[in-house]
Formats: structure tokens, C-alpha cells, sequence
């Protein structure tokens, strides 16, 4: 009798159990398999028309500007007087030396004619031997002061010439510093005087490209108000420290060929290739960062298994990156979703050139 109770109560407690789940299928992911790929180094900048040769010109002594004679775009020629420093403080300096001359000179003059009686007086046994010495000690004296009075008169002579700034060159004034009314050093910068013949592009490469620029290669200039024109040329100088507020290096392009359409001044693109070299190109979505390095997720082959893995990025063009090491070819890495992806996480890949499948089932 109790067994036959039993048996209903046992049917109804196994309807009421949960059903065991069946497994999760493993997540679809999209890879790419890692190939190499022909890729050149082509690095494109802007920069702006410099001349080859070119200085800043500025007082030898300091002053008062009262006066500029020439504004930017100006043609110059050597010897042009281009701006004026207050001369009343160099003229007095120069008097003042040319009155120290004319008295070391009237010493001078003194100290020879009693050295003269002095050899009269010796030869009639009149004085002593100390007598004559220390006038010949005075005149010698006197002699070392007119010559320094001589070379202070000339030096101030000079500086009351320095207040007039000459152009030391033929060419075209670029840039002014400074302005009437203010007080400048000396060899302060008040004008930058270029010579119009060879020119040349500046540029600034930044640090990752550096590497790969060497003096003497091929450039190609092409100047923005004259897009249809190409002028060849070549990198002629690479500074070799960065700057220090834009960690970039100037670079300067020589133009053997410029011309009109390439003016002074002028902005240019300048393209620069390099050497063809075989890259891991891989598309930018499947590129992370982790702890402040690149990392690509790797599918194993045999179990599905994805991990993540550090790279090396030799550089970052605008929809892809160029792997130069971290993975090898034929490897499979996860081009899509890398964001969700967990460590040791068994995936589906679906290879991202495969046609797309319906599923007509659902």
C-alpha cells in the first residue's frame, strides 16, 4: 500500500525538477589572417619657403631706435642703411676719447722734452744717473698712455659709426624685430635679411618619422598657390635635436629649381618617400591599448581560444596600423568587438572577407 503512494509523489517531484541548460555556443568573432604586405614609406608635411641663406641683423652697441628705414619686402642693397640708434650718447663717448688723446698726447709731448734736458744735463755731469732714468722711466709712460688713448679714441670712433645699421647683403627684408622708440641690446635682432637665390621648404618631422628621413633623399615640393606645379628636390639638413616646445625636428628641403610660383615665404607640401618594405597591415579597430601598450587579440588555431598580445606599431596611417612586431604571418587576429573580448574566451571566428550567410531558418 505505501509503495503505491509512493510512486505518484515520485513522478511529481521529477516533473517539477529544473531541466539541465544546454551549452552556450561560442561567440562569432571577425578575423583577419596576418599577411605581409608590400608598403612604402611615404610621409607627406607643410611647411613654409625659406631662403637658403639668411641672417638677423642687429646693433653693435646698444641704444635708442629712432629711426627704420625699410619695411618687410623690401629688395635691399649691400651697404643700405636700414635703421638708426639715438646718436648723442656714442658722439659724447667719442669726444670724450678724442679729449683723452689730445691730453695723453700734450704729456707725451712734455715727457720727451725733459727726458731731452735731462741727456743734456747727464752729458755736463749735471744730474745723476736716477734722474735720467726716471725721466726716461716718465716718457715711456706717457708714450703707453697716448696709445691707449689712441685705441680708446679709435674704439669710440667706431661705436659712434654702429649707430647706423647697413645691410650686409644684396636681398629682401623677411622680418622686422623691433620698432622705433624701443631701447634694444646689443646684437639684438632688428631686421632678418634674406638672399633671393636658393631656396628651400622648412619643415618639422616629429620623432617616430625621424628614423626614417636621411640627408639626401628625393623630396617632392608643391606649392598651395600653385597645386599644378611639382618641383623636385631634396632633404639638405636634418636638425639633430628636437625642439624643445614641439618635440619635432626641423628639416630643411632644398629646391635647386624654384622659382616665381615658389615665393619667399609661401607654403608647401612636401612629400618624401622612402624604401618599399613588406608590413603587417592590420585594420585599426582590431589594435587596443592595455597598460599603456598596443595589443592585438590572437585566436588559437587548434583550440578557439583568444588571448591578448602585445605589439609593436611602426606607425599609424588612418585606417590601418603597420605591425612590425608582436605577431607573425598567418596568424588569425580579431579585427572587430576587441573591447568585449575576455582572456581564455572560446570564439567562432568568421573570417572577414567570407561572403555573408543568411541564416533562413530564423
Amino acid at each position: 500500500m505505501k509503495r503505491w503512494l509512493l510512486a505518484p509523489l515520485a513522478l511529481a517531484l521529477g516533473a517539477c525538477a529544473k531541466p539541465e541548460e544546454a551549452p552556450t555556443p561560442p561567440r562569432p568573432v571577425l578575423i583577419q589572417t596576418v599577411r605581409l604586405s608590400p608598403a612604402a614609406a611615404v610621409n607627406a608635411y607643410t611647411g613654409d619657403v625659406r631662403a637658403r641663406h639668411e641672417a638677423d641683423l642687429g646693433f653693435r652697441i646698444g641704444g635708442k631706435l629712432i629711426e627704420r628705414r625699410v619695411d618687410v619686402g623690401a629688395s635691399v642693397r649691400r651697404g643700405q642703411a636700414l635703421a638708426r640708434l639715438d646718436p648723442q650718447d656714442a658722439a659724447l663717448s667719442a669726444r670724450a676719447a678724442a679729449a683723452q688723446r689730445a691730453a695723453a698726447e700734450t704729456d707725451r709731448t712734455l715727457a720727451q722734452a725733459e727726458y731731452d734736458r735731462a741727456l743734456s744735463l747727464k752729458a755736463k755731469n749735471f744730474i745723476s744717473d736716477s734722474v735720467l732714468d726716471a725721466r726716461r722711466s716718465a716718457l715711456e709712460a706717457a708714450t703707453s698712455r697716448l696709445q691707449q688713448a689712441r685705441a680708446q679714441a679709435d674704439l669710440a670712433a667706431n661705436q659712434s659709426g654702429y649707430t647706423t645699421l647697413a645691410a650686409d647683403r644684396d636681398g629682401v627684408v623677411t622680418a622686422i624685430l623691433a620698432e622705433p622708440g624701443q631701447v634694444v641690446a646689443a646684437g639684438q635682432s632688428i631686421a632678418r635679411i634674406a638672399q633671393p637665390g636658393a631656396r628651400e621648404v622648412l619643415i618639422h618631422a616629429p620623432e617616430r618619422r625621424i628614423a626614417g628621413l636621411r640627408v639626401g633623399a628625393a623630396a617632392q615640393v608643391r606649392p598651395w598657390a600653385a597645386a599644378e606645379r611639382v618641383y623636385p628636390g631634396e632633404v639638405r639638413e636634418i636638425a639633430p635635436a628636437a625642439d624643445t616646445a614641439t618635440r619635432t625636428y626641423a628639416v630643411r628641403v632644398a629646391v635647386p629649381g624654384a622659382d616665381e610660383a615658389l615665393p619667399l615665404g609661401a607654403t608647401a607640401s612636401v612629400v618624401i618617400s622612402g624604401a618599399a618594405a613588406e608590413v603587417m597591415r592590420l585594420p585599426l579597430p582590431a589594435v587596443t591599448q592595455q597598460d599603456g601598450r598596443a595589443v592585438v587579440w590572437v585566436v588559437d588555431a587548434a583550440s578557439g581560444r583568444i588571448e591578448p598580445r602585445p605589439v609593436e606599431v611602426a606607425a599609424w596611417q588612418e585606417e590601418s596600423a603597420l605591425v612590425a612586431a608582436g605577431v607573425t604571418p598567418g596568424e588569425r587576429v580579431v579585427v572587430a568587438g576587441v573591447h568585449k573580448l575576455t582572456p581564455g574566451e572560446v570564439v567562432r571566428p568568421v573570417d572577414a572577407a567570407a561572403p555573408i550567410a543568411l541564416d533562413i531558418a530564423r
